[in-house]
């Protein structure tokens, strides 16, 4: 019995060393970091009541998801709805294919209108560079392009020197050769 005694005041001993190592060290902890541990334990309270906010009502919106799949309902409205817009978007492409070809068809008949054209000055002796314009032009009044000279380029050539043609020496001394010999006869 006595060491059951001996036990019992022992522990008491320990337990109280223990307790004050917990509170020397929860102390120096607290008087360090009090502050931020502070913060951070209101921090981690407002971002989990903002989680279990939007966590309910993710819960919510998938529980009405699937209470409206199940109804028929509201399926057939949404396969319709979707079938109306496919057709709406159908219609505007087939739409925009008319003009595609139309505008195709008008291109092709420009150019055999200007194919003909062509065939038709050249059966005059025309020629028929130049001579397909468009038919506003045509009735355009204003100055006649066919009266305005255009300027020929001058064959002279300001690197050779002189006037408008130079000889090559080659040529010069053949001409002053064949001068020399004209001047002795």
């Amino acid at each position: 019995m006595e060491r059951d005694g001996d036990q019992l005041s022992a522990r008491p001993a320990l337990e109280t060393e223990g307790l004050r190592f917990l509170h020397v060290t929860v102390g120096s902890l607290l008087a360090t970091y009090g502050w931020y541990i502070v913060f951070s334990c209101i921090l981690l309270y407002v971002v989990f009541q903002k989680l279990s906010t939007r966590l309910r009502a993710l819960r919510q919106r998938h529980l009405d998801q699937a209470a409206a799949a199940l109804e028929p309902d509201i399926v057939v409205k949404r396969q319709e709805a979707l079938a109306a817009a496919r057709l709406k978007m159908q219609e505007e492409l087939n739409a925009q294919v008319e003009k595609h070809k139309e505008k195709l068809r008008q291109l092709e008949e420009e150019k055999r209108r200007q194919k003909i054209e062509m065939w038709d000055s050249m059966q005059e002796g025309k020629s028929y560079k130049g001579n397909t314009r468009k038919p506003q032009e045509e009735d355009s009044p204003g100055p006649s392009t066919s009266s305005v000279i255009p300027k020929r380029k001058s064959d002279r050539k300001p690197l050779r020197g002189g006037e408008g043609f130079s000889l090559t020496r080659c040529q010069q001394r053949q001409r002053c050769g064949s001068l020399a010999n004209l001047l002795e006869d």
